[in-house]
């Protein structure tokens, strides 16, 4: 007889699994599953493909302007900016180390 000090010998009963081929679900407005419809059309793509492709755009760009934003603040600040010139100086001193370039 079971009591409530019982645990089952498998605890994988108990944990949620979920199979590695379940493709995850996003909701969108119609609007926006037709311009992506059109999208593949156009180019001959799946719909996920051109999907993919935005969101690796749209990432890249939101790093980009955050980049821009950090440099923007440090340019801000006088002394800050002067270390990263004279950081970057020494950066390009390294280009003259005397190897030659293949």
């Amino acid at each position: 007889m079971y009591t409530d000090s019982y645990t089952p010998p498998y605890t994988c009963y108990n944990t949620s699994v979920k199979p590695e081929s379940r493709t995850p679900n996003v909701r969108i407005s119609p609007h926006a599953h037709e311009l992506l419809r059109q999208l593949a059309e156009e180019e001959q793509a799946s719909m996920q493909a051109v999907l993919d492709r935005a969101i690796e755009r749209y990432r890249r760009e939101s790093f980009l302007r955050a980049a821009n934003s950090d440099f923007q603040a440090l340019k801000g600040d006088p002394r800050a900016w002067k270390q990263e010139v004279q950081e970057r100086q020494l950066w390009e001193q390294t280009l003259a180390d005397g190897l030659d370039k293949k």
